[in-house]
């Protein structure tokens, strides 16, 4: 299966990055087909070479299956190369377990009591 993605370039702490078609089982910054384009984070979101696009070679492998990862994916939707992807739903990683929201609902709800007695 082929992949478009991106691969790191640049130094510590400078990322620069190649946009490449690659197959998906190759590492990140391993083997690729051909490089597509690139993608300089550092700078603005308003510069013209933040990101440059080969947009013949990218809609030739998009016709062929290759499957763009999600940040490609936003690129190319930027670009009007492809229809823009539903997002994601957020990991609730972050939030309690079911044990603890069901302890906090009740302490809300004998919070909640205590203060409905306190005005009557």
């Amino acid at each position: 299966m082929l992949a478009i993605r991106m691969t790191r370039h640049g130094t510590k702490k400078r990322p620069f990055f190649h946009i490449v078609v690659a197959d998906s089982r190759s590492p990140r910054d391993g083997r690729f087909i051909e490089k597509l384009g690139t993608y300089n984070p550092l700078l603005p979101r308003e510069h013209a070479t933040r990101i440059t696009l080969d947009k013949e070679r990218i809609a030739h492998w998009l016709k062929v299956g290759a499957q763009p990862s999600d940040r490609v994916a936003k690129f190319l939707a930027t670009a009007e190369l492809m229809k823009p992807r539903e997002r994601r739903e957020q990991t609730k990683k972050n939030q309690p377990r079911a044990k603890a929201q069901e302890r906090m609902k009740a302490a809300a709800a004998a919070a909640e009591a205590g203060k409905e007695a306190a005005a009557s």
